[in-house]
């Protein structure tokens, strides 16, 4: 029941394998690539608690060693400390251009670890290896690595592509509920986005999938990820097409810095909120119909995620300092804020000219619901 999706960039294609096992099997799979049977694996406490013993059985098997580093979960990891205790461990491992290291866990330890890997002897290979949902259908794919900074999330930070991407669905089996729905939300927005298709098809699958149904899983990750690359290829650096997959994030990531980047607001969490958001503003300048809006919020609600800002908990700030947090994002061009709205179901584009009106009118009224 494995999956493959290749992604095909020019002088820098990989594959992203998707299934059961594939921690198991992690030496044979990666053994191709390694000029030296030897590995650097990063990983975070609570990754490697639940699952290194087995990475390192599965890399054994085939007659590679490791040693490994482990980090504190969260995104405060994603920071210049954490950026140069990665580096300088890597340095005293004594990794070479040749050889490869492994980042092991969500999307905070493979974004990280993909941006140490990007600047460590300007650029050595290293391979995903995505334990969260929302890292296997999204930030495990596509070369974006980085850091956040006071300002905003990953404003520092390289595109460095993987040179291969495992992601075991038998890993989701250890997530909590929560954090299952997070990744979720990043695979409702692939729907939402470009494939009204897909949508309906989690609307009908999503129980099933989040209960736990092997084959869903496998289906939705796929799916997931051959949208992304198909437009990781057209668009590597996001000078176009590549931005639709911010599609509720300008949103989210305000709501994320409103609250900190803390607990208080999953970082999928936030996407599922900013896709609602989206829609709302989109059919309030008339660009798709009522029924769009309500029909995504229906399915969020039906999966039991988070659709409203009321329920993230605790207070917000007013609707003008969550715009003036949108304002500092990487979206931002020449001063002018960056929507991905949508014209329906499974249509997202890119526009500039939204009114700072209409932005306020959602966020105030979203404040008051």
């Amino acid at each position: 029941m494995r999956e493959t999706v290749h992604v095909p960039l020019p002088g820098r294609a990989y594959d992203v394998r998707i299934g059961p096992g594939l921690i198991d099997r992690a030496g044979a799979e990666i053994t191709p690539l390694l000029a030296r049977p030897k590995v650097a694996v990063i990983t975070d406490d609570t990754v490697g608690t639940l699952h290194l013993g087995a990475l390192e059985a599965g890399l054994k098997q085939a007659g590679v060693s490791m040693t490994a580093l482990s980090l504190p979960p969260g995104e405060a990891t994603k920071s210049w400390p954490h950026l140069m205790r990665c580096v300088d461990w890597l340095l005293d491992q004594k990794v070479e251009r040749g050889d490869l290291v492994l980042a092991f866990g969500g999307g905070v330890i493979g974004d990280l670890v993909g941006f140490a890997s990007a600047i460590l002897r300007r650029g050595v290979r290293f391979v995903q290896v995505p334990t969260t949902l929302l890292a296997q259908v999204d930030s495990s794919v596509g070369g974006k690595t980085g850091i956040n900074a006071s300002q905003g999330k990953n404003l520092i930070g390289a595109f460095h592509q993987p040179v291969l991407v495992l992601a075991d669905s038998d890993v989701l089996g250890t997530l909590t509920p929560r954090d299952f729905l997070a990744g979720y939300g990043e695979v409702v927005k692939y729907g939402l986005l470009g494939d009204a298709d897909f949508f309906e098809w989690l609307e009908i699958n999503g129980p099933a999938l989040e209960q736990g149904d092997e084959v869903a899983r496998v289906e939705a990750i796929r799916r997931s990820v051959q949208m992304k690359a198909d437009i990781v290829v057209r668009d590597e650096t996001e000078q176009g097409d590549r931005a639709l997959l911010n599609l509720g994030h300008t949103f989210g990531h305000a709501l994320e810095a409103a609250t900190g980047y803390s607990d208080r607001l999953l970082h999928g969490e936030g996407v599922a909120i900013g896709c609602a958001l989206a829609f709302e503003l989109s059919a309030r300048l008339g660009l798709c119909s009522q029924e769009d809006p309500s029909r995504v919020r229906t399915h969020l609600k039906a999966m039991g995620m988070k659709t409203d800002l009321h329920d993230i908990s605790g207070s917000l700030p007013d609707a003008s300092a969550l715009l003036d947090l949108m304002g500092q994002d990487k979206k931002v061009v020449q001063g002018k804020l960056r929507f991905i709205l949508a014209r329906g179901i499974g249509e997202a584009f890119l526009t500039s000219e939204v009114p700072r009106d209409a932005v306020l009118g959602v966020l105030q009224d979203a404040l008051r619901e």
